[in-house]
């Protein structure tokens, strides 16, 4: 799933309120929301807050890449998370 040295890097260097921990949660809630979803596929309460959260990760994912390009390309290749598009 997540590598184990992302989550100790993050954890010891940053606290919780940075933006590659708030993107480590949410892609956390992401992939239990996911699978929960394979099983109750008309669970719409579930399938709204994914929209939410997928909405929060995209923001903060905006956000790191205009503020710090290496640290968003390194998040996202350890995260295994699919690179957004740009407006």
């Amino acid at each position: 799933m997540i590598k184990n040295t992302l989550i100790s890097v993050i954890s010891k260097e940053e606290k919780s309120g940075s933006v590659e921990f708030q993107v480590l949660s949410f892609t956390n809630k992401i992939r239990r929301l996911t699978s929960h979803l394979e099983l109750h596929k008309k669970d719409y309460l579930s399938q709204r807050g994914l929209r939410k959260i997928l909405g929060k990760r995209q923001g903060l994912l905006c956000y790191l890449s205009k503020k710090n390009r290496i640290h968003y390309k390194e998040l996202i290749k350890q995260l295994d998370i699919r690179e957004s598009k740009t407006r």
